[in-house]
C-alpha cells in the first residue's frame, strides 16, 4: 500500500480523506485539519480560547435562536464534543486509527455565525493498530491492541472535555452527567452512521463504539446514562443574556 503513495503522506492524510469521502456534501463533518498547513484567522486553540469569549459568543447566538439558556448550553456543549469525541469516534470506528483530541493538541474554526466548521489538530501522529497498513509511515505509533487504542483515545478525550464542560457551564449550568450523556450519543452516533455511509462494518463499528463507551466509564464519566429531556426556561434568558453586556 505505501509504495502507492506520493512522498510524505501520512496516515493522517489517508485517514482524513476517507473521512471526507464519507460524506462528500459535508467533507469536514469528521475530518480535522493539519494546524501547520493552516493560517491562523478565525482559529483558536482550545487550551487557549476556553478562558477567553469564545465560548460565550457561541452560547449567546445559540440563544437568539433557542431563548432558553440551557438549551443554548447543551448546544454549544454538543457541538464542542462532537469536535472532539465525535470526529476521532469515526476514524477509530473506520480505521482504527485515532490523533490525539487532547486539549493542548486541538484547534477550532468557527464561521461568520459563531459556529464550529472545522477542527484541527498541531500533532499529526496517529495511533494505529499493530496489523495497520500504515505503521512504519511517518507519523504514525502502534499500539498494543485495540483496547488500548479505546482507552487511549478516551482518556486523551477527557482531557479536553473537563474544561469545556467548566466553559460552557458558566454561561448555563449544564451537570456532568447531561455533558457526559452527550458523549455518549456522540460516540453512538459515529458508530451507527460511518457504516450506514460506508455501506458496511457494522459489527466493527459497534464493537469499537462500545468499547470507546467502556472506555469513557471507567474513567469516571457516565456516557451509558440517559440524561432528561430539556424543560425550556424563556423566563430566565434576560438575564444571562445581561451577564454578557
Amino acid at each position: 500500500m505505501t509504495s502507492t503513495l506520493t512522498a510524505g503522506t501520512t496516515a493522517l492524510d489517508l485517514s482524513c480523506a476517507r473521512l471526507r469521502a464519507l460524506n462528500p456534501d459535508y467533507p469536514r463533518m469528521y475530518a480535522v485539519a493539519t494546524m501547520a498547513d493552516e493560517g491562523k484567522r478565525r482559529w483558536w486553540q482550545l487550551s487557549k480560547g476556553l478562558e477567553g469569549d469564545r465560548v460565550p459568543q457561541m452560547w449567546a447566538r445559540a440563544l437568539d435562536d433557542l431563548d432558553d439558556p440551557h438549551a443554548a448550553a447543551v448546544q454549544v456543549a454538543t457541538s464542542l464534543v462532537h469536535s472532539v469525541v465525535g470526529r476521532v469516534a469515526a476514524s477509530v470506528v473506520l480505521d482504527g486509527r485515532a490523533w490525539d483530541p487532547g486539549f493542548e493538541n486541538l484547534s477550532i474554526h468557527m464561521d461568520n455565525d459563531c459556529g464550529i466548521d472545522w477542527v484541527g489538530v498541531q500533532d499529526e501522529t496517529m495511533r494505529t493498530l499493530p496489523d495497520d497498513d500504515t505503521v512504519g509511515m511517518r507519523g504514525t505509533l502502534a499500539v498494543p491492541c485495540e483496547r488500548a487504542l479505546l482507552v487511549w483515545t478516551a482518556h486523551r478525550c477527557i482531557t479536553s472535555l473537563k474544561p469545556i464542560h467548566r466553559a460552557v457551564s458558566r454561561c448555563a449550568q449544564v451537570d456532568w452527567v447531561r455533558f457526559s450523556g452527550l458523549v455518549g450519543e456522540s460516540v453512538l452516533g459515529a458508530a451507527a452512521l460511518v457504516p450506514v455511509l460506508t455501506g458496511g462494518g457494522e459489527d466493527v463499528a459497534q464493537r469499537r463504539g462500545q468499547g470507546m463507551l467502556d472506555a469513557f466509564v471507567a474513567a469516571g464519566m457516565p456516557v451509558r446514562v440517559r440524561p432528561r429531556p430539556i424543560r425550556s426556561r424563556p423566563a430566565s434568558a434576560t438575564s444571562f443574556q445581561k451577564a454578557l453586556v
